[in-house]
């Protein structure tokens, strides 16, 4: 399928022009594509707390930004046009993907994807909705099955169930039989319920140490004191898995449980994995909101603010 160029035609973009800067939503020429890529039209994006710490420059050593940048990398749209070496995909067809988040893009009307971050959306789950899975959805199915290799009958501890790595994280376990502990407060605490969280910890007022023992996994995505305290309620063997900052490695061995910082990477065969998954099992996308492109910037204080429970999806129409 040929792809005329890009050239100067405008679309729509939320770009920041350094770090800790508010982003602006603004026009941009349409991206050209080179072989070996895909042009997306954008149908929704989602918000992920790895954008604010971008445009705070809390990345900079892992994801070195190039400014002007455009926010985003979770993505969901139709196939516009694909260069000449694509085969698999054809105009129109429904496609979701994670963005390399040094290069961005998600969060504009078109986007440039390689062919290899590609995947076909999945059937059980609303177009727009679909958005929501790459980096959440992807963090957790990384850090339960890849690295801590999750089995039936293990105990789990999920911290902040109700946010959107957690919310996947408790049906995922749910999902190959593990008994599910999770850790939120407010209105998480029925969501996480709802989800299918065996006991939900309302970490507002009652403290997890004196109401969990034995956790085979913790996954922690909060860090802090919360997970120093994590290492407590690991069994001897156990694992705590970090997201947020990578763990310590004295207190692991002082306990004598394995740790691992979890650095979600955008892959092709995992998210496909994901796909079937939630297909096979009607996981649900937990949405907190979705919001018009043209409240992009509104969304993004929203992300920041961290309450957010579950994912914000923006639509482009």
């Amino acid at each position: 399928m040929a792809c005329p160029s890009g050239g100067d035609d405008p679309m729509k973009a939320l770009r920041i022009g350094n770090y800790n800067v508010a982003p602006v939503v603004e026009d941009v020429p349409t991206p050209d594509i080179s072989p070996g890529e895909v042009l997306v039209r954008i149908k929704a994006a989602s918000l992920n707390p790895l954008d604010v710490k971008l445009q705070r420059g809390f990345m900079h050593a892992f994801f070195p930004l190039a400014f002007p940048y455009i926010l985003g990398t979770d993505l969901v749209g139709t196939v516009e046009y694909a260069g000449s070496d694509v085969n698999r995909w054809r105009k129109g067809d429904e496609v979701l993907a994670r963005l390399d988040p040094t290069s961005g893009g998600a969060f504009a009307e078109f986007a440039v994807v390689r062919d290899d971050y590609l995947v076909s959306v999945p059937k059980k789950v609303s177009l727009e909705e679909a958005a929501g899975i790459p980096t959440a959805a992807g963090t957790a199915w990384q850090a339960l099955f890849e690295v801590a290799d999750l089995k039936r009958g293990q105990r789990v501890l999920v911290h902040a169930g109700a946010g959107g790595v957690g919310s996947f994280a408790i049906q995922f376990a749910r999902s190959v039989g593990a008994h599910v502990i999770a850790t939120a407060s407010g209105t998480g605490i029925d969501i996480a319920r709802r989800l299918g969280a065996d006991q939900v910890i309302d970490y507002r007022s009652e403290n997890f140490v004196n109401k969990v023992s034995d956790i085979d996994v913790v996954l922690d995505t909060i860090g802090g004191e919360t997970q120093q305290r994590s290492f407590n309620v690991l069994r001897s063997g156990g694992y705590l898995l970090a997201t947020s900052a990578p763990p310590d490695e004295a207190l692991a061995k002082a306990h004598n449980v394995a740790a691992s910082f979890v650095f979600h990477a955008s892959d092709r065969s995992r998210l496909e994995k994901i796909v079937e998954a939630i297909d096979a099992s009607s996981l649900k996308v937990l949405v907190d909101q979705k919001v018009s492109s043209l409240d992009l910037a509104q969304a993004f204080e929203h992300q920041a603010s961290g309450r957010a429970r579950g994912k914000i999806i923006v639509t482009f129409d």
